[in-house]
């Protein structure tokens, strides 16, 4: 007996019998980038919303800033700006309630700051100084995923754990276009979709994998068609327009916590600075590029469509601006400070409970320490 002859077998069905499990339709991304500023829509937006997004788009970029310049004065190792996906970045937070969970990635810092996490300690990962450099569940942020694509496994699992405990908690995961290049994208897609997790995935599409343009990562219309391969609904929105970021962030999170599944978001946006401070990327995209991105700039056209609305005059312009630099000045004074830090803290929170490979490098460095001390003292006694 062959193996198809035995009982229960799989029989392959003739193609008149296949019928697609869900209706592709639904899901396909609009053909253009969802847009609010400078269309009708924006009337009917919250006046409220538009502003603080305004101040957090401002404060943002001179986060931006000051974080790069900290990189040139050795406070940083290293920083990965998201100078011109601002939008993104704040959208993203506030698109969540207080419950909900954010997992970012390592050019997300500004995301986690507007989401609550302290600046400085936001930076800490970047500083060398801690595993993460804050609490995560103080305002429900994973830790910052240097690693590309593995923080979105973990969204949708602590979502698909929270769907199961009855717990009203939606999970937002932030991967950047070359994250969608990575085997972690898909298995959590995939796993997102059958289960039905209430996960929402933003692809914050800057147009390079470091060096990388998208071109050379994929031929897919676009990253949100990628979705319907999954079962999902792909949205497809500009990501320089923070107003219709927060738009199509705030109806996924909302179908997601009403048990409709997850929604990949592609956000068109563009990366201005380079890939981090150790990046030259003149070598790979000219300046004609940049520039053109720079008169799509997130912050002009809702500062634009403020002032056009009699939302925002230059008073309220330079608060913005004054508001941003005060920020700036508190970040620098605390990273102008040395840390006190303690060599064992190596050790603390890697795993609830230390292996015992752990223990004996713990042990290890605390008798070199010692050792150390006992020679200091001995030379000056």
């Amino acid at each position: 007996m062959t193996v198809m002859e035995q009982r229960g077998a799989y029989q392959p069905a003739p193609p008149p019998a296949w019928q697609p499990r869900t209706d592709p339709a639904p899901l396909l991304p609009d053909p253009e980038p969802h847009r609010v500023l400078g269309t009708e829509a924006a009337a009917k937006a919250d006046p409220a919303l538009l502003r603080t997004l305004y101040t957090q788009l401002v404060r943002g970029r001179r986060y931006n800033a000051q974080a790069t310049a900290l990189t040139k004065q050795g406070r940083l190792a290293v920083y990965p700006s998201s100078t011109g996906q601002e939008a993104c970045e704040v959208a993203a937070a506030l698109a969540l309630k207080e419950q909900d969970w954010l997992f970012p990635s390592y050019r997300d810092t500004l995301a986690a700051v507007a989401r609550g996490v302290d600046p400085v300690e936001a930076l800490t990962l970047l500083r060398g100084d801690w595993h993460t450099g804050y609490d995560p569940y103080e305002h429900r942020v994973a830790p910052l995923s240097t690693p590309l694509a593995t923080q979105l496994p973990h969204a949708v699992g602590l979502a698909h754990a929270a769907r199961l405990k009855g717990d009203d908690v939606v999970a937002l995961a932030m991967v950047g276009d070359g994250g969608t290049s990575e085997g972690d994208f898909h298995e959590a897609l995939n796993f997102a979709a059958v289960w039905q997790a209430p996960v929402v995935f933003l692809v914050q599409n800057n147009g390079f994998a470091i060096s990388v343009p998208l071109a050379k990562q994929t031929a897919a219309p676009s990253l949100a068609h990628k979705a319907v391969g999954y079962g999902m609904p792909g949205r497809l929105v500009d990501g320089n327009d923070a107003a219709a970021v927060h738009e199509v962030l705030t109806d996924a999170v909302r179908h997601a916590r009403a048990g409709g599944g997850p929604t990949l978001v592609e956000a068109i946006t563009y990366r201005v600075d380079a890939h981090t401070n150790a990046d030259d990327a003149t070598r790979y995209r000219g300046s004609a590029e940049v520039d053109a991105w720079r008169d799509h700039d997130p912050i002009l056209l809702l500062e634009r469509e403020l002032t056009e609305r009699g939302l925002l005059d230059e008073d309220g312009i330079a608060a913005a601006r004054q508001d941003a630099e005060t920020f700036a000045a508190a970040l620098r004074e605390r990273m102008n400070q040395d840390p006190v830090l303690d060599p064992m803290d190596l050790f603390a929170h890697v795993y609830a409970e230390p292996t015992p490979q752990l223990l004996e490098q713990r042990a290890q460095l605390r008798a070199e320490l010692e050792a150390e001390q006992t020679d200091r003292e001995g030379a000056h006694g």
